[in-house]
This record gives structure tokens, sequence and C-alpha cells, in this order.
């Protein structure tokens, strides 16, 4: 027993020591931590059940079958992060660039399918090279029973992926398919053909951060959610965040203890909205103002600033915020703030997440660039999502709704539960201006007789009432007292049940 135990021993020091020391010592001089480090920093101390310690490959050719390493690049297993169940798989890039084999996909792809058999999140810290040229097209098949399980797994547990390294070509679009991708600035990038194939087809020459880099991603394609200094704080931060997640589709998101009153008063919130119609002013402060302890969790802070997305509590329980941002193109919908708020509303309705929409929408942006771009279809997805969504919905209107994006913001109309409107909310097809000169245009030039007009119109359309008369707003309330109403509102749909029609999926306008 005693050679037994011992050669078990050394098994276990070779998974731990990877690729040995060398490439140890090179992966902490780029200021990365070893795919172990990252997971004893994410998981509570001692809570690691690692699985699949002693796999290795099956490749033999090109001299493969002499470079074995217990793991295969690799550590998956799981473990409690604020003593709540997770799996967790961590790429190696010291073994074989963390390059993905048969056997290392299979590691992957086991501890998803138990996740979604317990009902728990599957993180993934992916730093590898990519699909290992060895083994040939088998490392492709790999892929792709891990992109079946992320569909799977969709809207059944939470996936986050956090890129703390390379991600290229075949295996960006696993993380893709996860609800949420964290990145880790100057260290990780992700994109489908690198540099120097970019360089051989189009001519274009760019460097590796401005092609796939975490600026990037998080500023100009919104494929990522947030960005990083680095692999402590990524991970540390992803702490924080699991704990506003629920551990599957079939749990309410947790509740945590909050001694901030939900009858709070706030009279700063009275003088928040300018009496100028065409100033602007910072939505953030109303989210600080209204949820507990002011703790907002942002997601695409620096992409489509229109729209603001992201978690906070309400009572000590997870809701998703969708806001309007007035600071930034007049809060207009686009294409990019719709898809960017679709996304994350779809994401509240699959794992029982209140919603609450603040809106001050003029409209959406006008333009051939928008036209061209499919403003149409990419709205739709936004309009979509909020119809289908059948989570708590509470809407406040700060100031303006407008025309069809009165309707697309969680409107009573797309089954809004409780749709309030501050006194000043100015509730209509259009502006007044606007719609003046629509129906007086004899009167144009006039300035006198448009003004006239103009204040006509804002005294019978410009204001809650008229919506209020017609039942499309439940109460219009003073702005000190919101968050007593919103967290009155959601405390009273808590037990909330609504279910779509049957139906094999919906075809949202992708």
């Amino acid at each position: 027993m005693s050679d037994i135990i011992r050669q078990l021993e050394l098994k276990r020091d070779a998974a731990r020591q990877g690729g040995g020391q060398r490439r140890i010592d090179n992966q902490h001089a780029k200021g990365k931590l070893t795919a172990r480090e990252r997971i004893d920093v994410f998981l509570d101390a001692g809570s690691f059940e690692e699985w699949g310690m002693f796999v290795e490959h099956t490749i033999n050719d090109f001299g493969m079958a002499d470079q074995k390493i217990p793991g295969d690049g690799v550590i998956t297993g799981h473990g409690r992060v604020n003593g709540r169940l997770v799996f967790v798989f961590s790429q190696d890039f010291t073994v074989f660039g963390g390059s993905l084999s048969t056997a290392h996909a299979g590691k992957i792809c086991r501890i998803m399918d138990q996740a979604m058999k317990v009902g728990a999140p599957v993180i993934g810290l992916n730093d590898s090279g990519g699909a290992r040229i060895q083994e040939g097209v088998a490392s492709l098949g790999g892929y792709a029973d891990v992109f079946q399980r992320n569909v799977l797994a969709s809207g059944v547990v939470p996936q986050i992926s956090v890129i703390m390294g390379p991600c290229a070509g075949g295996a960006v679009y696993s993380p893709a398919m996860t609800d949420f991708i964290f990145m880790v600035k100057d260290s990780s990038y992700m994109f489908v053909t690198g540099p120097d194939v970019v360089k051989t087809v189009t001519h274009e020459e760019v460097t590796q951060e401005d092609l796939g880099g975490a600026v990037t991603h998080t500023t100009k394609s919104g494929v990522a959610d947030l960005a990083f200094e680095n692999d402590v704080d990524a991970l540390l931060q992803l702490r924080r965040f699991m704990d506003f997640l629920p551990s599957s589709n079939r749990e309410d998101p947790p509740v945590l203890p909050s001694d901030d009153p939900h009858d709070r008063a706030e009279p700063s919130l009275d003088t928040l909205v300018p009496t100028n119609p065409n100033m602007p002013y910072d939505m953030k402060e109303l989210i600080g103002k209204v949820v507990d302890e002011g703790d907002f969790f942002e997601l695409q802070p620096e992409y489509a600033g229109n729209i603001l997305i992201g978690l906070a509590r309400i009572e000590g329980s997870t809701v998703g915020i969708v806001a309007n941002q007035p600071m930034v193109l007049a809060g207009c919908l686009d294409i990019a703030s719709s898809r960017k708020a679709a996304r994350f509303v779809r994401f509240c309705d699959c794992f029982n997440i209140p919603i609450v929409t603040l809106v001050d929408v003029p409209g959406f942006l006008p333009g051939t660039a928008q036209e061209y771009g499919g403003i149409i279809k990419h709205g739709a997805k936004l309009l979509f999502a909020f119809a289908e969504a059948t989570v708590p919905k509470v809407t406040l209107i700060t100031r303006k709704a407008y025309g069809g994006a009165y309707d697309v913001m969680s409107s009573k109309h797309l089954r809004g539960d409780v749709n309030y409107a501050w006194p000043n909310a100015e509730i209509a097809v259009m502006g007044p201006k606007g719609a003046v000169e629509i129906i007086f245009r004899e009167d144009i030039g006039d300035e006198e007789a448009i003004a006239q007009r103009t204040e006509e119109y804002r005294q019978k359309f410009a204001n809650p009432f008229v919506a209020g008369a017609l039942g499309y707003i439940d109460d219009v309330i003073m702005p000190r007292n919101t968050r007593r109403r919103i967290s009155g509102a959601l405390r009273m749909l808590r037990d909330k049940q609504l279910e779509n029609p049957w139906k094999k999926h919906d075809n949202i306008p992708l």
C-alpha cells in the first residue's frame, strides 16, 4: 500500500507542476497567475475538489507519445464561492500552451454535464493557444462537444467566461455563447483570425491588442462585458458578481441582508431632472439612490453608454436594472444599445431576476447609418425581450417617453406589471415642437404661433396624465419616494406567476 500511495503522490505532484517551473516562471513574468493559482483566488479556501487530475491525451503522432502531463492542460472540478456550489475549469497555458485535445475537452464536458444535473454555475477561466494541432480534426470535434454543452446549459445554469490569455479561432465561440465575458487588460485577447491572417487577406496591419484586446471588446465590439486590470482583480470581482446570481433557473436569486430602509426617502431626487427638457442629467445618480447601499454592478459600462445595464439589490433581493442614460446621445435607442439591453433582459428572465426599467428616451436614433445597419431588426430585439419576459417588471418614466421607444421600454402594453411616472414625465408620440410642426405645417415660419401651439400640445399630451387616464401608468409618484414605491411593487410581485404559450422555442429577430 505504501508504494501505491507513493506513486499516487508522485502523480499528483506531476499534475500540480503542470508544464514545469520554467513555464510557470514565464507565466508569472507576463503578469499572469497559473491555472491553479487562479482557482485558489476565485474559490473559497479549501473548497476545491478536482476532477480528472490524471487524465492524459492519447496522441501518438509527432512525438506526442513521449509528452504526457497529467491533467492535459486543463484543471476541472467544483468548489464554493461564498459558500455556494460552482463548477470551474481553468486552462493551463504551461501545458502545451493550454491547447485543447479530446481529453482536455472531455474534462470540460464532464463538469458541464454535472453542473446541469445539480443546478450550479459553470465558470471558465480561458487561457489557451487553441486546438491541439498534433491531434488534427479530433480536437475540433472536442470544441464542438463543448459548444453543444454551452447551448444545452444556456438558460439552465449561469455560464461565465473569464479570458485570461489567448482565445482565438474556434475557441472564441464557447465564451461567445456564455452569459457574460470578462477580460484582463494587456494579457487577454479574442479574435477569430489573428493579425497575420488579417494582413494576408485584407492587407490591414493591426496589433493583437487593437484587434481583440480587452479594451477593444469592451468599447468597440461589445463582445466582452468588463475589462479588469489584472488576474486577481478579475477573479475577486467575479466572486462579488456571483453573489447576485441564482445557481440555476430552478432557484430564485440569493437574498443578502440589508440595513438600508426600504422606505428611505431621497429629497434630492425631486430636483434631479432639469427644468429644461433638453438638459441632460446622470441616470446613475438615480440608480445609486434607489438600490441598496448604492451598490450597482454595472455591465458593459464602456459600450453603448446611452443605455445602462447591471445588477443591484432592493430589500436584499437581486434586480436587473435597465436605464436610458440622457448623458449619452440624449438617451436615444440605437443598434448597439438595443442589442446590449435585449441580451441582458433575456438573461434576467432566464434566471428569475426582476427587471426595473428607468425610462428617459426621446426615441430611436435617426440616420442612414442606423437604417442601413438594421435598426428595425435590432430595435425589435429589445422589444421582443421585454415582451417575452415573465419575471416581475417595474417601470418608471422619469422624463421623456416618446414614440415607439415608449412602447419598447417595458411599457404596460408589453406586460409591464407596475408602471410609474414622475410628475414631469412627457409621454407622447413625439416631442411637442416636432408634433406641432407636423400638425400645423401652415404655421411654420410664424414663431409666435408655433410657440403657442407647442405649449398647447405640451399641456395636452406632454405629461403623464393622459397615459394615466388610459391606464397605461399605474401612478404618478413623487421622485423622493421612488425607492419606497419600487420596493413595494417588487414585494407585491414576489410570487408572480406567468407563462408564455407552449412553443419549441421562439424566433427572436436576430
